[in-house]
């Protein structure tokens, strides 16, 4: 018998950061794995009615959804084929869109039925691996009409993009790898995808149009990662690793440097005036820091709590890794925060390992 629309009670409590006496609401309890979606995609939708996580609490990773009013949790899927880090709840609050086997599937979040929007055929979908294009990560544009979803197909990599209203679907890249597809937040017709390691930052028109690389890698020292849109600009805020972030102009190629802070996962809010970020080596917390306004405005960076997850990658301690190619690392991403500012901005979710199973935590920023 099917465990899907099982209905459990609520988990959450409320705590102290020890820390920053900020206030934690401990979403999940259940002894298992738990996460959001990874940091640039809202698990919330717009009118935050529900919050959509991932609980390997049947012993395989399934949808859930936490119910903002009553507190109760919905088990969404009960699937043995689901891409746990492909999911991305559409913005209306109708759907939850996400990958499982060779499939593009779209889950209606009050009937619970999951209809197959695409077919990939006989392919390996995702690289090997645990980060980048292996996370098998996708895009929802914001008016929840298209749908980017990378495939792996033989030696190259194919860029789709689904008509979640027709159901067509359009390949409009192949190249050696895709991964991190982000649509632009005002713009649906442009998004910014993941190259290479050893030159990320790629943005193309949905059309398939318009493909270039606004910043290049500078030398062969520099780790650029965790590439996020900033709202209401056309820049893209890009994570220097470890020695702060900059932001770049996706039509002019202009950089500008917006905090030599070490941020790690780094996103920006809804309204593009404040950035969220994790640390590692050393880990010093969750921070809040303002997003500049011009070359001369620098702002010190606000510490919201300690989440001490494990943050596992020994990577990360060290110089860029992959100038030689590609290279298998350990990097669980549940262990990891990836934190994330709530639609009304009042709140950042996070997962943490620190109690010795990855649960979902919300920081409320009133105190």
């Amino acid at each position: 018998m099917t465990a899907k629309g099982r209905v459990s009670a609520p988990e959450s409590r409320w705590l102290r950061d020890a820390a920053t006496a900020m206030r934690l609401r401990q979403v999940t309890s259940q002894p298992s794995i738990h996460h959001h979606p990874f940091f640039f995609v809202p698990p919330w939708d717009s009118a935050m009615r529900r919050l959509v996580f991932v609980s390997h609490r049947t012993g395989a990773p399934q949808l859930f959804a936490e119910e903002l009013e009553s507190g109760r949790l919905v088990q969404l899927t009960d699937r043995d084929d689901f891409a746990e880090w492909s999911f991305f709840p559409s913005h209306d609050g109708r759907h939850v869109f996400f990958v499982a086997g060779t499939g593009a599937w779209r889950l209606d979040l009050e009937t619970l039925a999951e209809d197959r929007l695409a077919d990939f055929g006989a392919v390996e979908m995702r690289e090997r691996g645990m980060v980048g294009a292996a996370m098998g990560t996708t895009a929802l544009s914001a008016d929840d009409r298209w749908w980017a979803v990378p495939v792996k197909h033989g030696k190259v990599s194919r860029f789709h993009v689904i008509d979640t209203r027709t159901g067509a679907d359009a390949v409009i890249l192949e190249r050696d790898t895709i991964g991190h597809p982000q649509f632009h937040p005002d713009d649906a017709n442009l998004l910014f995808y993941a190259g290479p390691l050893t030159n990320r930052v790629w943005v193309i028109r949905r059309d398939g149009t318009g493909n270039h690389n606004p910043y290049p890698r500078e030398h062969r020292l520099q780790w650029i990662t965790h590439e996020s849109w900033i709202p209401g600009t056309r820049e893209l805020a890009l994570v220097d690793w470890p020695h702060g972030m900059k932001a770049v102009d996706v039509d002019t190629g202009a950089v500008r440097e917006l905090t030599t802070f070490p941020a790690w996962h780094a996103v920006a809010d809804g309204r593009g005036e404040r950035i969220v970020c994790d640390t590692t080596f050393p880990d010093d917390g969750l921070h809040v820091l303002a997003l500049p306004r011009g070359a001369s405005d620098s702002r010190a960076a606000e510490r919201l709590c300690l989440p001490r997850s494990s943050n596992v990658g020994e990577h990360w301690g060290g110089p860029f890794p992959y100038n030689d190619g590609p290279r298998e690392v350990y990097a669980p991403q549940h262990t990891h925060p990836h934190p994330r500012f709530s639609p009304d901005g009042k709140r950042v979710l996070y997962t943490s390992d620190a109690s010795g199973h990855a649960q979902l935590y919300e920081c409320w920023l009133d105190r």
